[in-house]
Order: structure tokens, then C-alpha cells, then sequence
């Protein structure tokens, strides 16, 4: 199992593109860590979603719905007066940037109007996040998730580390869709096993065999040989790390 605690691009093998995020277990935390990164390469990126989220903080967005200009916000001129995140400081040589229409009711971002397709024709890096999971580590699919957009180069499948060793019914969203996928009960424990027997099902019924698992909150772990039980029973490539929201 590859541990990382930087270089998530090169671990999860991104391209230039739309990269849809799904999953579980730091998802936003994910999408603004890898943003930032690929910012600081000198990418031109846009985070946003096809769902809903919360808005990324520290991470410019105008509070409009209007169409992105083709020459999107640069290091430098700050998004705020006075804005002093890393972003605006001018640090380096790459833009990045939220889109999305604000529910003022819920707080959170809605997809952006514009098609990604047609986003991604002027970001280097689109980095949309793709499901919900009601902030719970482990989760499965319903019928009408993930919401993965067309022409979509990269899937990233975030599996929180710390829902390993509990009970589905607290550590899962979605339990009775989780349990149907491994045999289990409610009230089971949520084994590295039956974790990986659930994603297993999920990527061959969605037919995302060519998406990257990142498995996060590896520092939470009681037992450390949960993350090599996990990716032993997937019979893939896991990378591990714990991110800082």
C-alpha cells in the first residue's frame, strides 16, 4: 500500500480534465487538498460539484451564478478585500477558483451553470465532487449516485479509514444499501472486508473499474493492519494517507 501525505496528483494518477470525486470519508477535504496542489503545479483549477456542497473555504468564488470569464481569477488579486488565504497571497504560479449557484437556505453550492464539459475547455483541472455521504466515513451507492459527468479523464473513490471496526449502522450512510452488498446486519461491524466486498460490487454494477481508491484517516486506525486487510480483500492499488481539513 502507497502511504502519502503530499503529492496526491501523482499517487492518484490525475490528467488534465474533469476528475469526479465520490465516496466517502473527506471528499471536500480531498477536493480542496488536491485543487491547491495541482494550483501550486501551476494549474488552472476550478473545484465545484455536480451534487450539493458546502462551499470551499478559502477558496475564491464570486457569489454569482454568472458565466466564468475565460481568464479566470489569478493569484494576486484578492477574491474579498483584504483576503489574505494562501490563493490570494500570489504564491504561485496557477489560478484556482469555486463555481456553483449558492442556495441561500442551505448554504450550499449547486452544480455550475455552465456544463463541465465546457469548463474543462478552459481550466487545465475541473476537480468536481460527485455523491454525498452525510459527513459519515463509509458509504453505498443509490441508484442515482454517483452523479459523474460526461467526458469525465479521472475517478477518485475516497473511503474514510476511520468508519473501519465500527458498527455499519453508525459508520455508514445508507446501511440497508451497504448490508444488501455484503450480507451482513445493521448492527454488524463494518470489517475491512466488508468494505471492500461493497466497493467491489458497486465499481463492477457502475463500471468504474478504472477509478483510484484513496484510503483516508489511516491515523485513526486502532489496528494499522486494517488498511492492508482493506486493500488485500479489494485485490487493487490503495493509496493511504490522512488528510487535514
Amino acid at each position: 500500500m502507497e502511504t502519502v501525505s503530499g503529492n496526491l496528483a501523482s499517487a492518484l494518477r490525475i490528467e488534465p480534465g474533469i476528475t469526479a470525486i465520490i465516496g466517502s470519508g473527506g471528499k471536500s477535504t480531498l477536493l480542496k487538498a488536491l485543487g491547491l496542489e495541482l494550483m501550486r503545479a501551476g494549474g488552472r483549477v476550478l473545484l465545484c460539484t455536480t451534487t450539493h456542497m458546502f462551499p470551499v473555504a478559502g477558496v475564491p468564488w464570486d457569489g454569482t451564478g454568472r458565466r466564468l470569464d475565460a481568464a479566470p481569477w489569478k493569484p494576486g488579486a484578492a477574491h474579498v478585500p483584504g483576503c489574505t488565504c494562501e490563493a490570494c497571497a500570489g504564491m504561485h504560479r496557477g489560478s484556482i477558483c469555486q463555481a456553483g449557484v449558492l442556495d441561500p437556505e442551505t448554504g450550499k453550492l449547486s452544480a455550475p451553470a455552465e456544463p463541465l464539459g465546457e469548463l474543462a475547455q478552459r481550466f487545465n483541472y475541473v476537480l468536481a465532487e460527485a455523491d454525498g455521504s452525510k459527513r459519515l466515513p463509509l458509504k453505498a451507492h443509490a441508484a442515482w449516485e454517483p452523479v459523474i459527468p460526461s467526458g469525465t479523464a479521472n475517478i477518485v473513490w475516497i473511503v474514510g479509514a476511520s468508519g473501519l471496526g465500527k458498527p455499519i449502522n453508525e459508520a455508514v450512510h445508507r446501511p440497508e444499501l451497504f448490508c444488501e452488498r455484503c450480507g451482513c446486519e445493521p448492527t454488524d461491524i463494518a470489517t475491512p472486508e466488508h468494505v471492500a466486498q461493497v466497493l467491489n460490487a458497486e465499481m463492477q454494477a457502475l463500471r468504474l473499474d478504472a477509478a483510484h481508491v484513496i484510503l483516508n484517516q489511516v491515523a485513526a486506525l486502532s489496528d494499522p493492519t486494517m488498511a492492508d486487510r482493506f486493500e488485500a480483500a479489494l485485490g487493487r492499488p490503495v493509496v493511504a494517507t490522512s488528510l487535514q481539513g
